[in-house]
């Protein structure tokens, strides 16, 4: 958790992992079983796995532990690990606090790539947000239709 002057260092999860009861995993099964018997009654054979593998997927993701990762902020973009977004690839970002936690969420330019959610530590908040604030624009983040369902099957 260095700082110097034209570089942020930092350390974070890669995602908040929320805690589920037993009641969200039966849900997931029973909805994948739902479309399953859909997929039978219609005799549409190539649609009955993807509600198998889709809960599968799910609960595979739901108790996977997030792995923490290095960040460092630099004059030519964030790198995360050995990945690099550069700064001239998005046209903006935004800060979101869940619950305690804080996030940068950077929007891309291109019109189909995903948002880029990365967290940090609240004491180094300002000299992140100072960063990207000199680099592109600031603005408010609204959920879209696909931040919302996440949301619900809170992952």
């Amino acid at each position: 958790m260095n700082k110097s002057k034209d570089v942020v260092y930092w350390e974070a999860k890669e995602y908040i992992q929320r805690k589920r009861n037993a009641g969200w995993y039966v849900a997931i099964i029973v909805v994948a079983l739902g479309l399953t018997a859909l997929g039978v009654w219609l005799k549409q054979w190539t649609f009955i796995p993807i509600p198998i593998v889709g809960a599968a997927a799910l609960i595979l993701m739901a108790v996977r532990p997030p792995r923490t990762l290095k960040y460092e902020l630099g004059p030519e973009g964030l790198k995360e690990g050995n990945n690099l977004y550069k700064y001239e690839d998005f046209k903006s970002f935004g800060v979101v606090k869940n619950g305690e936690i804080f996030s940068i969420v950077m929007t891309p330019k291109k019109r189909f790539s995903p948002r880029v959610e990365i967290y940090f530590p609240q004491e180094q908040g300002e000299a992140i947000v100072d960063m990207f604030g000199a680099r592109m624009p600031m603005e408010e983040i609204k959920l879209d239709f696909l931040d919302k369902i996440v949301k619900f099957l809170r992952f």
